[in-house]
């Protein structure tokens, strides 16, 4: 399962079991008041093995308040499960996303929540792809 956290929405993805195919799942609202139910509940429902939270990095590769911000999303997950969480950095996930969606015909304001959803897709994609080439995420 992979998280694309922003300040305003986060996006959801699982996989198969298989491990092949990315699919997005929800986009929650980051200040929810139901923020950790909602959380737990999709952590139940699915039963990830791990979980990915995408690092939004400087296109330099440097740190910024929202690379921190999602480390805190991770912390505040490491809060409510002990499923091991690894980071993938997701600079370009939301443009990869938007350009997708735009070419299956949604235009962007249609698509600000699929693009959440679908930004956390592409950091599943990531992370799965790095688990089948080097066999691990780190």
């Amino acid at each position: 399962m992979a998280f694309d956290y922003g300040q305003v929405r986060i996006g959801v993805a699982v996989s198969d079991l298989s491990g092949l195919i990315a699919s997005p799942v929800a986009t929650l609202l980051a200040e929810s008041p139901e923020l950790v139910a909602e959380i737990s509940n999709l952590l139940s429902e699915y039963e990830p093995i791990y979980l990915v939270v995408g690092e939004p990095k400087h296109l330099s590769g440097a740190s910024n308040p929202s690379l921190l911000a999602a480390h805190e999303f991770a912390n505040l997950i490491r809060s409510i499960s002990k499923i091991p969480i690894h980071f993938i950095d997701e600079r370009m996930s939301t443009i990869s996303a938007a350009r997708n969606l735009r070419s299956a015909g949604h235009n962007a304001k249609s698509s600000k929540s699929k693009i959440d959803a679908m930004s956390a897709v592409t950091i599943l994609e990531s992370a799965l792809y790095r688990e089948r080439i080097a066999g691990h995420l780190e």
